[in-house]
């Protein structure tokens, strides 16, 4: 459009020789009012709800029955809401040389829409209270409330807003709850080159979509979003990889006044699910994770992979900002 712009500000007097002898048009649009999407209001209630029946099941840790029950709770949940849910049922190798079984939940809403937006959150718990301060807890796994279960939740209660109001037509939303995030390696046994070991669900989904060549313009993924006063930094690969959707989002919270939860300040380096989406599937993904360089832990919220990752942990207020902010973010996406 510029060359032919600066073509005609070259050439005036070919405007005015065309025009000669004719009445000059009313090329005067009537003015298009803007249409203003209403965004739904998040219910923090129920998403605190939606994690207090994930722990409800017990440590959601693959092999063990509450983890099939959980699997089998949040996709019948989430069949009442979305078009389409669909259960990526995949085997992958632990760092124990263990092959577990994992599923990953796949939501779909609008889904003949091209324009699709991927929200997700892992939904297993740590095999291990690995960081807890009482050693003889290191090996028994934790509720994960936080880690795990407060993304799951915020992205639950989206699914039942958008069931109550609809999307616009033109906008395509996933949610994906990815399993085997936190089957790492224990933290007494851990060496250089073990990083594959984590994610395993998004890895799996990265290379083999629930619908081939799948593709989303780009995605959010919720890790440890319900503690009290979290602050999420911009996380460092996020920053990397996908700058303009992490613009996108600090904007809209820093716009809503949530600043003091959203920070500018630069976050570390995090080997979470948003990796494999950016790596593999090649699609722009942020991680919004609470990190906490003063905790005793060093990183994250000072509970992380602790026995103490419990239901006391989540702050209604924090899933509160969190899923406002991200429902903002989807229904007002062009």
């Amino acid at each position: 459009m510029k060359p032919l712009v600066y073509l005609l500000l070259l050439f005036p007097g070919f405007l005015a020789c065309s025009n000669a002898g004719k009445k000059p048009a009313n090329n005067t649009a009537a003015p298009t009012a803007e249409v203003r999407v209403e965004v739904p209001a998040f219910n923090a209630d129920s998403a605190w709800q939606f994690v207090a029946k994930q722990l409800a099941f017990g440590p959601r840790v693959p092999g063990h029955k509450a983890h099939e029950a959980c699997a089998d709770w949040m996709s019948n949940k989430m069949s009442n809401w979305a078009d389409t849910v669909i259960v990526q049922s995949f085997r992958a190798r632990a760092y124990t040389k263990a092959i577990l079984d994992g599923k990953n939940i796949i939501s779909s809403f609008n889904p003949s829409a091209t324009k699709r937006i991927l929200l997700a959150a892992h939904w297993d718990s740590r095999p291990y209270a690995d960081h807890d301060p009482d050693n003889t807890k290191h090996r028994t796994p934790i509720d994960g409330a936080n880690d795990g279960a407060s993304g799951v939740g915020v992205l639950m209660e989206i699914g039942r807003l958008i069931h109550t109001q609809k999307l616009p037509q033109n906008i395509g939303l996933d949610i994906v709850f990815f399993d085997l995030e936190d089957y790492g390696p224990h933290n007494d046994e851990r060496s250089s080159g073990d990083d594959g070991f984590w994610a395993l669900g998004s890895q799996h989904w990265s290379r083999t979509p629930h619908i081939p060549g799948y593709k989303a313009n780009f995605g959010i993924l919720l890790d440890m979003v319900g503690a009290k006063n979290a602050v999420f930094p911009r996380e460092y690969y996020s920053q990397q990889y996908a700058a303009w959707v992490l613009d996108k989002v600090w904007r809209t919270a820093q716009n809503m006044g949530y600043d003091n939860y959203f920070s500018n300040r630069p976050g570390m380096p995090i080997n979470d699910d948003h990796i494999a989406v950016n790596q593999i599937a090649g699609i722009p993904m942020i991680d919004i994770i609470h990190q906490d360089p003063n905790s005793s832990n060093g990183t994250f919220y000072e509970h992380w992979h602790t026995s103490n990752d419990n239901l006391a942990q989540i702050d209604k207020e924090t899933l509160r900002v969190v899923g406002e902010v991200v429902t903002r973010v989807v229904y007002e996406t062009k």
